[in-house]
């Protein structure tokens, strides 16, 4: 299916809005509850998966939607629709924390582009929401986005957030070593791997963490700089980002007797 032509821009800085302009009987899909608000000639509608197979069956709609359910995601998602018989009508939505908001062409992606689990916002319809393994045992367990992430399809625009500021990186035969968590959104020429972040001695008191995600090859990446679980560790009661050891493993036991 061909996806929708939308047109959108973004509001704010810190915690963004994306506003969506349909034409008469476009829709643009999106997960539930982020919508912000939305003008008269926009009718709403729940669904059971992306409605990129307008003919799907029901079997094969149950599956699509099953899949979400892997990722973490909701089974439904919202269909907004222009029904108006004329002019431009507008819906918009917000990230669930403050952060960015991405857009991006998958014309320009014949790939597609893997996402973090929770990082999809919106898209046009068209578009194709399904699932990526990450067939690396080690990037499974302790790469910061698990084995499961999200990939996008499609001839069409769609939006992806993050937490903090983003980071576009083209990478042409390079390794880039990041922070577990930090990585938003890769093309799938794209090998990600983890490492052990230097020698035991960095790893214990270089508050780094014990491992670092690795992002080889040829394509694009997009890096975030305040991941979600971050910003809850730094506004945490207990001042879980209190000194610049915190994220080493004895900054933590450290801090857990202090705090006894």
């Amino acid at each position: 299916m061909q996806s929708h032509d939308v047109d959108y821009r973004i509001l704010g800085s810190d915690i963004q809005v994306l506003e969506i302009e349909l034409d008469p009987n476009e829709t643009v899909i999106a997960e539930a509850g982020a919508m912000v608000y939305m003008e008269e000639a926009i009718a709403f509608e729940t669904k059971m998966g992306d409605g990129s197979e307008p003919d799907q069956g029901i079997l094969g709609k149950l599956f699509s939607a099953g899949t979400r359910l892997i990722t973490g995601e909701s089974l439904f998602m919202t269909h907004f629709t222009h029904r108006g018989a004329y002019g431009k009508s507008r819906v918009a939505f917000s990230a669930p924390y403050p952060g960015t908001i991405i857009p991006v062409d998958l014309r320009t992606m014949p790939q597609g582009l893997i996402v973090q689990k929770d990082g999809f916002l919106a898209a046009a319809r068209g578009t194709k929401i399904g699932i990526h393994f990450n067939q690396k045992l080690g990037a499974g367990f302790f790469g910061g986005e698990g084995f499961i992430l999200e990939k996008l399809t499609g001839d069409g625009k769609a939006f992806i957030h993050a937490g903090g500021t983003i980071i576009e990186k083209q990478l042409n035969n390079e390794l880039l070593r990041v922070d577990t968590g930090c990585v938003v959104a890769f093309e799938p020429s794209i090998n990600f791997s983890i490492a052990r972040a230097g020698g035991l001695k960095s790893m214990i008191f270089g508050g780094e963490g014990l491992l670092l995600a690795t992002l080889q090859g040829t394509g694009r990446v997009w890096l975030q700089s305040m991941p979600v679980k971050k910003l809850i560790q730094a506004l945490a009661p207990t001042g879980g980002n209190a000194s610049k050891e915190s994220g080493s493993v004895l900054g933590r036991l450290v801090g857990g007797v202090l705090d006894e």
